[in-house]
């Protein structure tokens, strides 16, 4: 690759760690409480080299079968790999199978499919519950954006909790895109809430994490929480046509 290049992912990775360790400090959350997850997603392997090079260490990506080639290219390093898209439940295996965790879990029906892969693999699978805060029709996830209707996930949420391969450790969203970052900051708050909501109602769940928080609004999303940000062409630049 070429070295300038190189050197501008690098340059761009520590500067938006500074940015998350201001954020994060501003909040009075201690170091380290926010995950920075280097979106890969449709960028050539060598740029994922960089990103690994420059300190990457929890890499996402949005489809399957693109990731698994990534995977198998740095099966010797020691980066985690998350999932963060959309995922069919023909998936499921590939999923289940190469991935630390996953952020879109968005059914019961996808949820069943991943626990029986994993349970085939006896492995445990991390899983955030993907919450749509916005309505949005062309956004995935759990209906989270009227509060009125939490309580209806609750009985979804219990369900997911007891498949035995399968370990809820949050709540993820893709909340509309603004030019203005203090547009989305309700969004945010909504899905804040709705962990508190859901601490309260199903106690004994892990609903630590909240992922949420992208290149374009991640210092509002730690502002408001976030223990996961996804950043990908804050870092690695744009992704090729």
């Amino acid at each position: 690759m070429e070295p300038r290049l190189s050197s501008r992912i690098r340059d761009r990775y520590q500067i938006v760690l500074r940015n998350i360790a201001e954020a994060t400090a501003r909040t009075g959350r201690g170091p380290g409480t926010v995950k920075l997850v280097v979106v890969t997603k449709s960028q050539p392997l060598e740029v994922v080299r960089e990103a690994i090079e420059a300190g990457a260490s929890i890499l996402g990506e949005n489809y399957a079968e693109e990731a698994v080639t990534k995977i198998s290219a740095f099966c010797e390093t020691k980066v985690e790999w998350h999932m963060i898209g959309h995922v069919q439940s023909r998936k499921a295996e590939p999923v289940a199978t190469y991935f630390s965790t996953l952020h879109s879990l968005d059914s019961v029906k996808l949820a069943r499919r991943i626990n029986q892969k994993c349970q085939e693999m006896d492995r445990m699978l991390p899983v955030l519950l993907e919450i749509n805060v916005s309505g949005e029709s062309s956004k995935y996830g759990f209906p989270g954006w009227d509060a009125n209707g939490w309580s209806n996930l609750v009985a979804d949420f219990r369900q997911i909790s007891e498949f035995h391969h399968l370990h809820i450790h949050g709540l993820m969203t893709m909340p509309p895109i603004f030019d203005n970052t203090e547009e989305v900051r309700p969004y945010f708050q909504k899905l804040y809430k709705l962990q508190g909501f859901l601490k309260e109602r199903i106690p004994h769940v892990d609903w630590t994490e909240l992922s949420m928080g992208t290149s374009m609004d991640y210092m509002t999303a730690i502002e408001e929480g976030a223990t996961f940000v996804r950043i990908g062409e804050a870092i690695l630049g744009p992704r090729p046509l």
